[in-house]
């Protein structure tokens, strides 16, 4: 579903130029959920963002389902993640002058479907919002929004998932019931999840943990199925 090609980020500062990402090659099969994780600065987020097409590498390939997006424009790139991508940032992301029912309906909409109202309800309703629809987001609480956000990454029932730090801003309680949330719906809609993150308890509940040290794959684990899924 996801595979990297030698995969380089380089980027110019005032000290010369910086390597983010040295040589990354990967593969990530349909279904999987995989966790990447590293000290700051490892490039955990920048190959989150590559793999995602939400910036260019500086060279190597990166597919998704197939598709090279190292071969496409923003344009064509912006295209294929409405199709197949979904997003949860640890900033949730949500649209301010949008409530939360318009937040999650806006995906749909972009598709084309004229059933969005509907099917963002129920979605709100799945991720027990139904009574906060009409709030905007800073109406509610950080919990609030990253469930707002939940519930739009898997509005059109995409392929794949990126999550970058779900739980970053958020208690450990409420973090945790977010978790819960994004593992239930990712195997309800049997997505492919990769996500961000320095927890290391929400890691080993994942089939897979990537380690990245200084912008190269560390190690690579698969976690028996009892690490999986242990809460």
């Amino acid at each position: 579903m996801i595979e990297t090609r030698n995969l380089v980020k380089s980027v110019d500062t005032s000290e010369g130029l910086l390597t983010i990402l040295k040589g990354i090659t990967l593969k990530v099969n349909e279904g999987e959920i995989v966790a990447i994780v590293g000290a700051s600065g490892s490039g955990k987020s920048t190959l989150l963002g590559l793999m995602a097409g939400l910036d260019g590498a500086s060279s190597g390939d990166v597919l998704l389902d197939d598709n090279n997006l190292t071969e496409m424009d923003e344009e064509q790139r912006a295209m294929l993640r409405g199709q197949l991508v979904g997003f949860v940032f640890q900033s949730f992301q949500l649209l301010p002058s949008l409530t939360a029912l318009e937040n999650v309906m806006l995906p749909i909409e972009l598709k084309g479907d004229d059933q969005a109202r509907d099917k963002a309800k129920q979605l709100l309703q799945r991720v027990g919002l139904e009574e906060r629809w009409h709030h905007y987001p800073n109406q509610l609480s950080g919990g609030e929004q990253q469930r707002v956000a939940i519930a739009r990454a898997f509005a059109t029932q995409a392929k794949i998932l990126f999550a970058d730090e779900p739980t970053g801003n958020l208690d450990t309680a409420t973090g945790r019931k977010v978790v819960e949330l994004l593992f239930e719906l990712n195997r309800e809609f049997s997505t492919t999840l990769l996500l961000v993150t320095h927890d290391e308890r929400l890691a080993q509940r994942c089939n897979r943990v990537i380690k990245l040290v200084a912008g190269e794959i560390a190690e690579d684990t698969k976690n028996t199925v009892e690490e999986s899924v242990s809460v």
